[in-house]
Formats: structure tokens, sequence, C-alpha cells
């Protein structure tokens, strides 16, 4: 029987015009900490907030655009809070952080319950949680084995 790797976490990569502007947005405003590798060639800063990592990279060429913008859906990323609970706690760090909301907290079609903030670079990103099982696995094969 052939051994799988267990994949552990996932780091976005956002590209940004201005490294050290976006990365004192997620501290100031996000409660992120970070590694700043401003005088790298590449010039990027790793942010971090519990076991959430996401790298900002200097852009060398093109336009920063959402997801939303450029192809007309879809978070550019989505992050899990440990329970919906927290959700509501993280909405009002951004509501006193007047971080731009994009979504108030609430149900979704799909069963989760999430709020959207718009980042300094127009990125959207979700904040959320399933709530609803049933709803979010009703066509899902994760049962399958």
């Amino acid at each position: 029987m052939t051994k799988k790797a267990k994949l552990t976490n996932i780091c976005p990569v956002f590209l940004s015009d201005d490294v050290k502007r976006t990365t004192e947005y997620y501290v100031h405003e996000l409660g992120f900490k970070y590694a700043a590798h401003f005088d790298k060639e590449d010039n990027f800063a790793t942010i971090y907030r519990d076991s959430i990592e996401i790298v900002i990279v200097q852009k060398k060429k093109g336009t920063i655009a959402s997801n939303t913008k450029r192809y007309g859906n879809g978070f550019d990323a989505y992050i899990d809070a440990d329970s919906l609970k927290g959700i509501d706690h993280l909405y009002d760090e951004c509501l006193k952080r007047n971080v731009r909301i994009v979504k108030s907290p609430g149900m979704t079609d799909y069963g989760s319950y999430e709020f959207v903030i718009e980042d300094i670079d127009g990125r959207n990103i979700g904040f959320g949680l399933i709530a609803n099982k049933d709803i979010y696995f009703e066509n899902s094969n994760l049962l399958e084995q």
C-alpha cells in the first residue's frame, strides 16, 4: 500500500503594489504578526495570526485586482474561525478598527456562517465556518472510503 503525504496548511500568496503598506494593514487592522524580507530580491513579508500564514510579495508587473473584479465572483482567500462565536468576535474587531466590511455576518445558502472584508489592496477575504454540515456536505464524496 502506498503511503500518502498528509497536507497540514495552505499559505496563499498575495501580490501587492507596496508590500510594506499591505503588511502594515494586516498587522494594524487585523492583528497579524510578520516576518519582513523587504531587503531581499523578491521583497516580501510573511504574516501570521494563530495558524494562518499569508505571504505578501511585491508585484513586478500587472494590476492587482480581486477575483470579484477580475472574474465576477470568488473570494481571494477564505479563513475559517475556531467557532461561530469566533466569527462574531472577529467581525466586532474589524468594526472597531474600521476595516471595510463588504458583507455582514450571516448564513449562506450553502450552510456557512460568514462575513467578508475588503483589504487595502481590494481583495475580498471571507471569514466563516460551516454551520450546517447537512447542507454543506449534501453533495459530497467525503464519506466515501
